[in-house]
């Protein structure tokens, strides 16, 4: 049975926040609202949580996840930034961008591309999204919750219960997201790849 939170978009209540982060720390896979759309979250180094959340987007290990991070001195523990990176970083954080970095041995293998070995990391520029990741005090793994064979992702906490409550242990609602992806760059070469074009500006980077 999928747990339930309703929670105020700017001052969300710390008591419901604190128990959706235990379900997380218990092994749990959440749907959360981001400043790009809904998500499906769960604890980074919890493989039978993370294998499930791959099974609900019937996705392969190919498809990479994203490492949702509070900010960026956390970001850095889990991929190797040079200056240059960092200040295309720090000028894209917060906010709806996904950076593709080359992995560090924090991340477990079995979650950065098995050839490439890189994750994609961003800070959500949403404020549940950031109280829920400093009172669960890691990054959480995530991917942007669209159905199997679908292209949308769903943006409504009603219809995410009745769909998926059968596989999720919780949803966070707190309204409506943006329903944009996020812009995916990838700044593993010397030159910035874009990689999807979503909400975040190209231009705030100077690219």
């Amino acid at each position: 049975m999928t747990q339930r939170f309703d929670v105020h978009p700017q001052n969300p209540q710390p008591r419901l926040l604190k128990q959706a982060a235990q379900i997380l720390h218990d092994g749990g896979v959440a749907a959360i609202p981001t400043d790009s759309s809904y998500a499906l979250v769960c604890r980074l180094d919890d493989k039978a949580a993370a294998e499930h959340l791959r099974r609900i987007r019937q996705v392969d290990e190919k498809h990479h996840l994203t490492l949702l991070c509070r900010d960026l001195s956390e970001l850095a523990r889990f991929a190797r930034v040079d200056n240059r990176q960092y200040r295309l970083l720090k000028l894209g954080t917060p906010g709806p961008y996904t950076f593709i970095l080359e992995a560090t041995k924090e991340v477990p293998r079995r979650l950065s591309h098995p050839s490439r070995r890189t994750i994609g990391l961003r800070v959500p520029d949403h404020k549940v999204t950031q109280e829920l990741l400093a009172l669960f005090g890691e990054p959480l793994l995530a991917t942007t919750l669209i159905p199997p064979g679908e292209s949308e992702p769903l943006n409504d906490a009603d219809e995410i219960v009745e769909r998926l409550q059968k596989q999720l242990q919780a949803v966070v609602d707190a309204g409506a997201c943006p329903m944009e992806p996020t812009t995916v760059i990838d700044l593993t070469d010397d030159t910035p790849a874009l990689v999807r074009q979503g909400r975040g500006d190209l231009a705030k980077l100077g690219l």
